[in-house]
């Protein structure tokens, strides 16, 4: 027997998007179905063939997933119109097509995985699955107070709402360690600085249960099976 997939989730086993962005590919009219224009993400594909823009897909391609330790500068998206560098380009060998897993910003370093796993990406970014990413955070006008360290962990009024409670540890009088399970926008900055911190230094040191060890900055390795399975077990609790 076949097995049968919905066209976004096949999509995105091709390497073309995330699931959520094939959703939106196949509404907007760029998909055919053996010859015919489909916009129903949840059309069921066996052995059909499937065009992009008019372009045969081969099918879904083998899943990889990267572990990318971030240098400062550079940015965390797939194309960039300014001349910078992205963290894509870092994995120059690879010919798939590879997609940040959520981001960090330009300023900041450390740990971010790129994928052509729509599926996945997901998983770990999706707010309903809370998986948790750790960071250290070097902050000015120190020492940090205990009542800073409190009020991170209770949650902070933003612009844009309320955090979620933190997990706060102080590794050293201007440096902490905290681990957050939300994706806003430079949401660590913006939390150090409301308690008066202004970060000066960010690393992602671990996401979900993965951690950056002792990956040189700008080096890159593939993940194996077992940790891509512990990844996706852990988005699923």
């Amino acid at each position: 027997m076949v097995a049968t997939v919905r066209l976004a989730k096949y999509l995105a086993h091709c390497g073309v998007a995330s699931r959520r962005a094939a959703t939106e590919i196949v509404r907007g009219g760029r998909v055919r179905v053996d010859g015919a224009a489909e916009l129903d993400p949840a059309r069921e594909i066996t052995t059909q063939r499937v065009e992009l823009d008019g372009v045969p897909l081969a099918g879904p391609e083998e899943l990889v997933v990267y572990a990318l330790n971030k240098p400062a500068g550079v940015v965390s998206t797939a194309r960039e119109g300014r001349g910078r560098s992205t963290v894509v380009e870092l994995i120059d060998h690879e010919t798939r097509r590879l997609y940040p897993v959520g981001r960090l910003d330009a300023a900041s370093t450390g740990l971010i995985l790129l994928t052509n796993d729509g599926e996945l990406a997901n998983l770990l970014t999706h707010p309903r699955y809370e998986v948790p990413k750790t960071y250290r955070a070097t902050v000015g006008r120190g020492p940090v107070s205990s009542r800073a360290i409190a009020a991170l962990e209770r949650g902070i009024d933003l612009d844009d709402g309320r955090t979620a409670p933190a997990r706060v540890k102080l590794l050293a009088a201007n440096v902490i360690e905290i681990e957050i399970h939300e994706g806003r926008k430079r949401q660590v900055r913006r939390m150090c600085e409301a308690v008066g911190h202004p970060v000066s230094a960010l690393e992602r040191i671990r996401f979900g249960s993965l951690a950056l060890g002792k990956l040189p900055r700008g080096a890159h390795r593939l993940l194996s099976e077992a940790e891509v399975d512990q990844l996706r077990a852990q988005a699923r609790r």
